[in-house]
């Protein structure tokens, strides 16, 4: 029985994505002289990630069936004092699952780039990209020390900035990839201040050293205050968490990232960003299950994205905004899940998610595509019979993703709901609440994009904005939607599979059985959810019969029924809803005001502490008071001693005698 892994394995793992992303990003650009063409470019990158995901999941086979772990320092970069900088590796069963379900998730999207970006200017450049990315998330979260996941953390969220911007000449775009950099900022000031006080008070940046003194940690205060230690850093690390995986109030930067093309919007929505913190999050169990405060601050945060985020997918229009907004109510029952110290049912539904929800964004894609890059879903209707293959795995998709039983969605889903309703902590009553009521919206929401888009009446000739959409290519403007060529639906069938799947095979091991168990610690004495969960699950049939009688599947129900009705039956009557409570969709179609908000209180405000900082403290403490006034002092100084420096004897003699005066009187003085 093999016990470790190949340190060589694991950086092939690592490091292939980034050979593709610097081939295709030097030599097929005009950086490199443009020396290999398209079909190179994208060879090589989509070999890179091939190689990345076969050998990820023989890792994870040997993790799974051997026992196999590996936690290893690769390269000391530094020393300094007793604190080692490393590049190490950390493979468990958390990390193994990571690795598969982004370079497969990678994989479906660079093929699928193929297609999609066929005509791009761009094209190389775009490959580039998406490896790079690949391999920043894939350093993320094979880590096995916290300099090395804040490098990942960092480089994903450059390279996400390039990304949403990739259309440089747009305005929106460049808007949009600021917007979500300086957010981000944010996001990582509270994790950056997380990692320096855990490093300040264990003298360590690798996780097993830090969990080792984990418990002397929960015994300390912050210096100053009344405060756990252990709570602070909790809470800072989340405070990051928040920015990446876009928690409220962090979360105004992802709708707006839709503005780069849709296989990266799969790619930071599916596998990698976006998922970054709640992997963090779980990999730092050990500390969180010290702080019932911070769980609970994760539990609220938690429950206001998942359900006011899952409110404003109602009102969208823009197809891919729709799936956007489904990403951050997700996110929200991941983090709600974590709150409840369900930390494996929250790495569980992030697996099904990323398949289900990189299906839906290819979908969507593909219907732009198919469409002639329209992406207002008004404008769409009776696409079944002209895109059969994203007709059907849009729908399977969109069942996975409303919590359909026996589909991978329902899996997940169903087990964060009831691990918040047997959480012990006082804000899971909240949260219980906003996660069951986000059933309704989200089966609501989804199946309202999926009648308009694939049902009804075809509405595609009547679109007054034709062949203006906001997604960039060109592919031929029939006069007919049509199908997507095999690069795009390849990805889309291979992605249906899982999406509907690997729930059911997984559920057992992952969350009942050995699968995360050296991966994620939970304090069961305190924190009973899983405990409950255990006595509860009987197999996965079992559960999904018992799921059809349950509340989670009726209220799904009743979304998809309400909304076929609002939209198939009665067409009229949301429009009749919507003059009824304007105020209430004025708030919504401006996003409860928070980007205004921030454009116009938070931002003049930051302006103006930084001009303060400027003007006195630049301006007029360091350069005025302590560059200009120490030479200014200096000055003085000189030209007072300088008068006494005459050059004549009788004057030196006068100054020792009174010298001498000076100090005769003092020492009588103290005397």
């Amino acid at each position: 029985m093999s016990q470790t892994l190949s340190s060589s394995t694991l950086l092939v793992i690592a490091l292939a994505p980034l050979v593709g992303a610097l081939a295709a990003g030097i030599l097929g650009t005009k950086f490199g002289g443009n020396v290999i063409g398209r079909r190179m470019s994208h060879s090589v990158t989509i070999l890179g990630v091939l190689l990345s995901f076969v050998l990820s999941a023989m890792t994870l086979q040997s993790v799974v069936v051997d026992g196999a772990r590996f936690n290893e320092t690769i390269y000391t970069w530094m020393v300094v004092g007793g604190l080692h900088m490393e590049i190490g590796f950390l493979v468990d069963g958390l990390t193994a699952m990571m690795m598969c379900v982004v370079t497969f998730v990678s994989l479906m999207v660079h093929i699928y780039t193929v297609g999609y970006m066929e005509e791009d200017a761009g094209y190389n450049r775009f490959f580039a990209y998406i490896s790079l990315f690949t391999f920043s998330m894939l350093m993320l979260v094979m880590s096995n020390n916290m300099l090395q996941l804040f490098f990942g953390w960092e480089a994903v969220g450059l390279v996400s900035y390039l990304l949403i911007g990739f259309w440089f000449n747009k305005p929106s775009a460049i808007f949009a990839n600021m917007k979500a950099f300086l957010l981000n900022r944010v996001g990582d000031f509270g994790f950056i201040l997380g990692i320096g006080l855990l490093a300040a008070y264990t003298g360590t940046l690798n996780y097993s050293e830090a969990f080792a003194q984990s418990g002397e940690l929960a015994k300390l205060s912050l210096p100053g205050t009344d405060w756990m230690l252990i709570t602070v850093i909790c809470i800072c690390l989340f405070i990051g968490a928040m920015g990446k995986s876009a928690q409220f109030p962090l979360h105004v930067w992802l709708p707006d990232s839709m503005e780069g093309p849709t296989p990266i919007s799969a790619l930071i929505h599916a596998a990698t960003m976006v998922t970054a913190g709640i992997f963090m999050v779980a990999r730092m169990s050990p500390l969180f299950e010290l702080s019932d405060t911070a769980l609970n601050f994760v539990l609220i945060i938690g429950g206001i994205t998942a359900l006011f985020m899952g409110f404003l997918g109602i009102i969208q229009n823009d197809i891919k905004r729709i799936v956007a907004y489904s990403t951050l109510s997700q996110l929200g029952y991941m983090t709600v899940a974590l709150g409840a110290s369900a930390y494996s049912v929250a790495v569980f539904h992030l697996m099904t998610h990323a398949f289900f929800k990189a299906l839906l964004f290819l979908a969507a894609g593909s219907v732009i595509m198919g469409v002639h890059h329209n992406q207002d879903i008004r404008w769409m209707g009776g696409l079944r019979k002209y895109m059969p293959i994203t007709w059907l795995t849009c729908l399977l998709g969109s069942l996975a993703l409303i919590g359909t039983p026996f589909f991978s969605g329902f899996y997940s889903k169903d087990e964060i709901i009831m691990a918040v309703h047997a959480s012990n902590l006082p804000a899971a009553g909240f949260a219980y609440f906003a996660v069951l009521a986000g059933v309704f919206i989200t089966a609501f929401y989804s199946f309202r994009l999926y009648f308009l888009v694939f049902h009804g009446k075809e509405r595609f000739d009547q679109n007054p904005d034709a062949h203006h959409g906001h997604d960039h290519g060109h592919h031929g403007h029939d006069d007919k939607p049509h199908e997507s060529p095999w690069v795009v639906t390849v990805p889309l069938v291979l992605l249906a599979i899982p999406s509907v799947l690997i729930g059911f095979f997984t559920i057992g091991p992952m969350l009942f059985g050995d699968f995360f168990k050296d991966a994620i610690f939970v304090n069961a004495e305190i924190h009973k959810a899983m405990e409950m969960l255990r006595e509860e699950f009987h197999g996965p049939v079992q559960l999904a019969l018992h799921g059809l009688s349950a509340a989670p599947f009726w209220l799904a129900l009743a979304g998809v029924v309400t909304s076929y009705y609002m939209y198939m039956v009665n067409p009229a009557l949301p429009a009749a809803i919507k003059r009824r409570v304007m105020p209430i969709y004025t708030l919504l179609e401006n996003k409860y005001y928070m980007d205004w908000f921030n454009e116009n209180v938070l931002a003049p405000a930051a302006r103006g502490l930084g001009v303060a900082l400027w003007k006195v403290g630049d301006q007029t403490v360091i350069d005025g008071a302590v560059v200009n006034g120490s030479w200014r002092i200096v000055g003085w100084v000189s030209g007072v001693v300088r008068k006494f420096q005459t050059g004549y004897l009788y004057d030196y003699a006068l100054t020792m005698v009174l010298g001498i005066f000076v100090l005769m009187t003092y020492f009588v003085w103290l005397k």
